[in-house]
C-alpha cells in the first residue's frame, strides 16, 4: 500500500520525524494510527481519501475517549494520562471540530436539498449530510441534530 491521500503521506512522515526527534510516544501512536488506516484500506479494497482516513482518526480518538473513561472508573491514573496524550496527538489530525449551530445549519441546508418533511426523511439526510461532516463533527451529535430538527 502506497499513500495516496495527503494525510497518509503526512502520517508517513511525522513519524519519521518522531523517530528523528525521540519521541516514543508520538511515533507509536501515529504507527498505531497508520496500522489502522491500512486496516481501513484493505477493508474497503481501494485507496482511501482524505476523509476516509478522517474517519478513521475519528474512531481512533473516540477510542480513546472511550478507554479513559474506563481507566477513570476503574481509578487507573497512569493510564487515564497516556490515553489523553494519545488522544491530544490524534487531534491535531482532525479538522477544527463544528459547533451544535455549524452542525444545525448544514442539517437545514440539508434538509432543503433533499426536501425532508419529516422523521421518515432522516435517512436521505443522514446520506448526504455524514459526508459532508465527516471527521468534522461527531456522528451522535449530527444524529440528535437532524432528529430534532425534522421531529419539528
Amino acid at each position: 500500500m502506497s499513500p495516496e491521500s495527503v494525510l497518509e503521506k503526512k502520517l508517513a512522515e511525522d513519524v519519521k520525524q518522531a523517530m528523528k526527534s525521540g519521541d516514543t510516544l508520538k511515533r507509536d501512536t501515529l504507527r498505531m494510527l497508520i496500522a489502522s488506516v491500512k486496516n481501513a484500506w484493505m477493508a474497503k479494497q481501494a485507496d482511501l481519501t482524505d476523509a476516509d482516513v478522517l474517519g478513521v482518526i475519528s474512531k481512533e480518538v473516540k477510542r480513546r475517549q472511550e478507554s479513559i473513561d474506563a481507566f477513570k472508573k476503574g481509578n487507573r491514573n497512569d493510564l487515564v494520562v497516556k490515553e489523553e496524550a494519545e488522544m491530544v496527538i490524534l487531534q491535531a489530525y482532525l479538522p477544527e471540530q463544528m459547533n451544535r449551530e455549524g452542525i444545525v445549519a448544514a442539517a437545514k441546508e440539508v434538509i432543503g436539498v433533499v426536501g425532508a418533511q419529516g422523521p421518515g426523511d432522516k435517512g436521505k439526510v443522514m446520506q448526504q449530510l455524514m459526508p459532508k461532516l465527516k471527521g468534522k463533527a461527531d456522528g451522535k451529535e449530527i444524529n440528535d441534530v437532524v432528529t430534532q430538527l425534522l421531529s419539528q
